[in-house]
C-alpha cells in the first residue's frame, strides 16, 4: 500500500516503476510475468551497483539534474517519443 501511495503522491504508477528500494527494508519489483519480475531486479541491482561505484570514485558526485533525466524518460516514454519506438 505504501509504494502505490507513494507513487501517486509523486504523479507515477507501478505501469511505470518496475521496481523500488523500500527504507529499512529492501527492493521490491515486479512484472506482467515472473520472468520480467526477475529481470527488473537484475536491473535494479546493477543501478545499485554503478551508484555504489559512482560514489566510490567520486564522493561529491551529485544527482543529475531533473531536466536531464526528464530528457532521457521522455525520449522513450513521453507522448513525443521516439527512442526504442517501433
Amino acid at each position: 500500500t505504501v509504494i502505490i501511495e507513494t507513487l501517486r503522491e509523486r504523479g507515477s504508477s507501478y505501469k511505470v516503476v518496475p521496481g523500488v528500494l523500500v527504507r529499512h527494508h529492501g527492493p521490491f519489483t515486479w512484472g506482467k510475468t515472473p520472468e520480467e519480475a526477475v529481470y527488473h531486479s537484475v536491473v535494479l541491482e546493477e543501478v545499485a551497483r554503478m551508484a555504489r561505484l559512482t560514489e566510490q570514485l567520486n564522493p561529491k558526485a551529485e544527482e543529475a539534474p531533473t531536466y536531464l533525466l526528464d530528457k532521457h524518460y521522455l525520449r522513450k516514454h513521453g507522448s513525443a517519443a521516439y527512442y526504442g519506438q517501433k
